[in-house]
């Protein structure tokens, strides 16, 4: 489970309840370098470093095991980056917002909207929390403010500013995974966030044609935060991936390992270079 950039593992546990109710994921929520708990050093210089730390980490947890992937915005690059590196290894993608063009000028993105304000509780929140709220907040209440609270807010004022500096000088991959790889046929899917001004909805449609198993769904009243602002039914869309991957694992003889328990809370460390990532999971 792969978080988006500036953020942290709080920013996914929302969906754990998904995951939970089928009984048989282990689920492991990392903080990326520089983010949350997990510390970078000065090679964590890039798109690119980061995820090579992150494949490294995959290689130390899983070893031979196959396991399914769901990355959030930055995290669906590095989801995507995590594919072509494992191909077949991979059970499933499960992509949300994920940025699929790097570069911010070379996006396809709305105009930023907001579907309904609510002035009052802007004016009740403290002006930096009220900030960074309104900036994704595409539906305000008092109910998606807490849901940001909870799971945006702790990784927003944890990151590593240097270390943020340094990868996002060089946000972009060297290759892209699809130009990389075989097409994916896995079971995917792709969620996406209809008033998403960040990295949008018409770019990602376009890895369709790479990932050959993918559902393509584009959610009105959802921004950027599309799994918060409209929790039920991303569940619902997760759990209908999740119940391809397991028919598919079922259909392929499943390997040794891919049903697991839940896991318990745990930390881990794995080497980048000279850098020493460490990793917060659940």
């Amino acid at each position: 489970m792969i978080h988006g950039f500036c953020v942290d593992h709080h920013s996914l546990m929302g969906l754990d309840p998904v995951f939970a109710a089928r009984g048989q994921w282990q689920r492991i929520y990392v903080d990326l370098p520089g983010m949350g708990k997990s510390s970078a050093g000065p090679a964590i210089d890039s798109a690119d470093a980061v995820a090579k730390a992150v494949a490294a980490f995959a290689r130390d947890t899983f070893g031979k095991n196959r396991f399914a992937v769901l990355g959030n915005s930055f995290g669906g690059m590095i989801a995507r980056y995590l594919a072509a590196e494992f191909g077949d290894q991979v059970l499933g993608l499960g992509l949300l917002c994920p940025v699929a063009v790097a570069e911010d000028s070379q996006r396809t993105v709305p105009p930023k909207t907001v579907l309904l304000e609510d002035a009052g509780l802007l004016a009740s929140l403290p002006a930096v929390d009220a900030a960074d709220y309104a900036e994704l907040a595409v539906v305000q209440s008092a109910s998606n403010w807490a849901s940001f609270r909870d799971h945006a807010l702790p990784g927003l004022r944890a990151f590593d500013q240097a270390a943020i500096d340094r990868i996002s000088a060089n946000y972009t991959l060297s290759v892209e995974p699809e130009d990389r790889s075989p097409r994916f046929t896995g079971p995917t899917t792709i969620l996406l966030g209809r008033q998403d001004h960040v990295v949008g909805f018409v770019d990602q449609i376009a890895l369709a044609e790479h990932y050959l198993r993918s559902t393509i769904a584009v959610l009105d009243q959802a921004g950027h935060n599309a799994h918060l602002d409209q929790p039920e039914l991303i569940g619902t869309l997760l759990t209908e991936w999740l119940t391809r991957v397991e028919g598919s694992v079922q259909a392929n003889s499943p390997s040794p390992g891919t049903t697991r328990s839940p896991a318990t809370s745990s930390a881990s460390r794995v080497h980048s270079g000279d850098a020493s990532v460490d990793w917060s999971m659940t």
